[in-house]
């Protein structure tokens, strides 16, 4: 008797800078999944905010079709009704409880690959939650305070945790008067310092200001992205090193890797763009760092209270030593070349056995969430 596979829904796409790097992301995992256990159900948000769940949303996006008319000029559809069967017969497809004003089709758990806004950002991880369906990844909060910086930076400082100074710039405020900005970021920043949007990833909108002068063009780059704007002091010769995160209330933590950027810092062109970038596994550490590196992203991990996985950077100055958390990502880039499975294939998972246990972590933590009682009578406490 052939065991029945676990229905599997792979969201990609979205409403953000970081849409092209989700379709990717999104590629990989679908390719690299176990067929024999899972039944994938891909499900692609155009970049104009559209579902699509039906055809092939993968294709239809890295086509190039993502206008509403070429999209129903395609044959996809933005309801899960219905779906043509090999034969070219239509069958019904019932929507999962509580999913049906969603859109999403019947599944059993879903692997969000959205990174950045509307997506990595605790938005679908909401609507997720209010579907009652299983999803790998952080939750609501984790996933709100990993994707704002500013407010990252607060909770790791809050628990005690090494963070880089910076300065938050709003965009109507530096829009209706710049120059406290500017005095507050010569002050408590200095040059050269890094500006990019608050909400956002891969790198999308940042720069390196070396001067006063160019903190305007700097700033003018990353309101594209964010109406919060974040500027942070640079670390003296930084290296640019990652960890690995992997588990619930007891997490796992990857050896170490370090990231030598193509350009003079790691940018969205660095990442994407070019090849000569080399990610060095592992990372050339003393025995001590590596640990304390480790320890570290542990920490931030249960701090946010994420879930399932989580990419946590760290920059460490050559001069100094002084070691800073840099970023944790909760969606971080899932490419077989992407740093988060590369670490863990060092450390001894291999991809498709990553992918394996997110799934299962992501049933673990929604048959825990399902213990919590969701209505309350006085009679129930006596």
């Amino acid at each position: 008797m052939t065991k029945r596979k676990i229905r599997v829904g792979v969201i990609f796409g979205g409403k953000s800078g970081e849409h092209e790097v989700s379709l990717m992301s999104a590629k990989s995992i679908m390719r690299a999944i176990d067929k024999s256990k899972y039944e994938v159900v891909p499900i692609g948000i155009t970049s104009a905010g559209r579902w699509l769940t039906r055809g092939d949303p993968l294709q239809a996006l890295t086509g190039g079709r993502t206008s509403m008319p070429q999209l129903l000029e395609s044959g996809f559809a933005l309801e899960a009704e219905a779906a043509s069967t090999a034969d070219g017969r239509v069958e019904r497809r019932e929507l999962v409880p509580g999913a049906q004003s969603a859109g999403i089709p019947e599944v059993e758990v879903i692997f969000p690959v959205l990174h950045g806004t509307f997506g990595e950002d605790g938005t679908v991880q909401g609507l997720l939650e209010l579907a009652d369906i299983p999803y790998v990844g952080a939750g609501v909060m984790a996933s709100a305070v990993g994707m704002d910086k500013a407010v990252m930076k607060d909770v790791l400082r809050s628990h005690g945790l090494p963070v880089v100074d910076h300065v938050l710039v709003k965009r109507s405020q530096w829009e209706a008067a710049p120059d406290p900005s500017r005095a507050e970021i010569a002050t408590s920043i200095g040059y050269p310092c890094f500006v990019k949007p608050a909400n956002l990833g891969s790198s999308v909108g940042i720069s390196k200001a070396h001067s006063a002068a160019e903190i305007e063009a700097a700033i003018a780059l990353a309101a594209q992205y964010d109406r919060k704007v974040l500027v942070e002091k640079c670390v003296e010769q930084a290296r640019e090193i990652e960890v690995s995160v992997l588990g619930n209330d007891d997490p796992i933590v990857s050896i170490p890797g370090e990231v030598i950027p193509s350009r003079e810092f790691y940018d969205y062109a660095a990442k994407y763009l070019d090849d000569a970038s080399e990610l060095v596994i592992p990372a050339p550490l003393e025995a001590e760092v590596a640990a304390r590196i480790r320890q570290l992203a542990r920490e931030a991990f249960l701090a946010f209270d994420c879930a399932g996985m989580a990419r946590v950077d760290f920059l460490l100055s050559r001069t100094t030593g002084a070691l800073f958390i840099s970023e944790v990502n909760t969606i971080p880039g899932f490419t077989s070349i992407s740093m988060y499975p590369k670490l863990w294939e060092a450390s001894g998972i291999p991809y498709a056995e990553l992918i394996d246990r997110l799934i299962e972590l992501a049933l673990e933590r929604h048959a825990d969430k399902q213990r919590s009682r969701t209505t309350y009578t006085a009679e129930q406490d006596r």
